[in-house]
């Protein structure tokens, strides 16, 4: 599947007028520029609360940088300096997200969304969100996508959580341990070689649940500590599963927190992977059966991961759902039709969109076949919705009836019914990266 490369699509026009009467300048960063990479870098950073990065981190984020199309906001006071800090930044790449059935959409990531805190208040976090999306239509993408650090911001926009997660917490003391896997190995890994059996195991990993997307070199980096700039590398340790046939099919990357008032740790979970259940199970026995370990934590689980089921005690485990993968419809019928269905259907939907992009009534019909065939049409609507209720419900993760109860949409209790129906997907939706 070829996808569009967003580095050639142009700034929006109209974000580019809105904010040049503001006295801003909008453009895309040019990264052959040392001085204005660097600029663009450290005001990312700066955004995001980071400390000041040194030269060598710079470099590898320029360096992940370069395939993405990277927006900076200007003051006028900057003039053409090339080494002014933008006020605003965002940067953006086309990338395929799959989605239910296996298959595969085209999403316009959405990442480094900053506004300084200088500049706020001025109307630029809505020109770069709009701007983006309107960037996106006219590339023909027809999803964009983000991970939020506030979950306030973005459904103004018409973005909806679609991929919740859990934030899990295992008392390991009270858990009373998980059976280890009869075939296969667990072992250690070196740091230095985590990175790429990270990115073997996602790769195939990600194929298996709807909203995954593509990781890459920098944030398999970070995730094992190794990258430029991490001053806690030294802490990350890693641990992979090996199968009967000597195939990784699972990582785990973590670190301990000592208990300064007795003698044993907390063990932190960075990442886990895996691409078959009995290497999942095998990862979280060794670190809940782990010795002189008090708790297990992990964040950006899948709602519905296994562990409550693979221990003794299921009071022992504490999971937190909450949002982290958040979708923007921009295409209704190249969004419902690049996905497949688990049961028929034959509804009116209609969707509100106050950019206008997914603005329209829709008859989506479904086959046993689990495929669909969505045109627009004039008939009365059996459920009406707006785009982000739309987007939330897409990869089957959040549910119509939830929503229905909720007052997010207007639809008969069968309606709903036959909705969830349809879209729902045997396991559940998940993003196990932030971008």
């Amino acid at each position: 599947m070829v996808f569009p490369d967003a580095r050639d699509v142009p700034v929006d026009p109209l974000s580019e007028q809105r904010l040049s009467g503001s006295g801003l300048d909008y453009r895309i960063v040019d990264l052959a520029d040392p001085a204005a990479a660097r600029a663009f870098v450290r005001a990312e950073t700066r955004g995001f609360l980071d400390q000041e990065p040194d030269d060598e981190s710079v470099r590898a984020t320029v360096d992940m940088m370069a395939a993405r199309r990277n927006v900076g906001v200007y003051a006028a006071t900057a003039g053409s300096a090339v080494d002014a800090l933008p006020v605003a930044t965002v940067d953006s790449w086309v990338t395929p997200m799959t989605v239910p059935g296996g298959g595969h959409v085209p999403m316009w990531a959405i990442s480094a969304v900053t506004v300084a805190g200088t500049h706020r208040r001025r109307g630029i976090a809505r020109s770069l969100l709009e701007g983006e999306l309107r960037a996106a239509v006219g590339a023909g993408i027809p999803v964009a996508g983000l991970t939020a650090t506030e979950a306030t911001i973005y459904g103004r926009y018409g973005f909806g959580p679609a991929a919740p997660v859990a934030r899990v917490e295992v008392d390991a003391r009270r858990a009373g341990g998980i059976a280890p896997e009869p075939t296969g190995v667990v072992e250690y890994v070196d740091r230095e070689q985590l990175p790429e059996a990270l990115s073997q195991v996602h790769e195939r990993a990600r194929e298996q649940r709807a909203g995954q997307i593509p990781g890459w070199p920098l944030r398999w980096m970070r995730l094992a500590g190794t990258a430029p700039g991490e001053e806690k590398g030294r802490a990350v340790r890693g641990a992979q599963y090996r199968d009967a046939d000597g195939v990784v099919r699972g990582v785990l990357v973590y670190a301990l927190e000592i208990l300064d008032a007795e003698f044993g740790a907390d063990l932190v979970i960075r990442h886990v992977v895996a691409d078959a259940p009995e290497a999942l199970r095998a990862l979280w026995a060794f670190a809940v059966n782990h010795d002189l370990i008090r708790t297990v934590r992990a964040d950006l689980q899948p709602v519905d991961d296994p562990l409550p089921w693979l221990v003794a005690d299921q009071r022992a485990v504490r999971t937190t759902v909450h949002d982290h993968g958040w979708l923007r419809i921009l295409d209704v019928p190249s969004a419902l039709g690049a996905r497949s269905y688990r049961a028929p259907l034959d509804l009116v939907i209609r969707v509100s969109d106050p950019l206008g992009f997914a603005e329209g009534s829709w008859r989506v019909r479904i086959g046993q076949d689990g495929a669909a065939v969505i045109e627009p049409t004039a008939d009365a609507a059996d459920i009406a919705l707006d785009v982000a209720a739309l987007s939330s419900l897409y990869l089957g993760g959040v549910s119509a009836t939830t929503l229905r109860a909720a007052g997010r949409i207007t639809a008969t209790a069968d309606s709903a019914a036959s909705f969830d129906d349809a879209f729902g997907s045997a396991s559940a939706p998940t993003l196990s990266i932030w971008y």
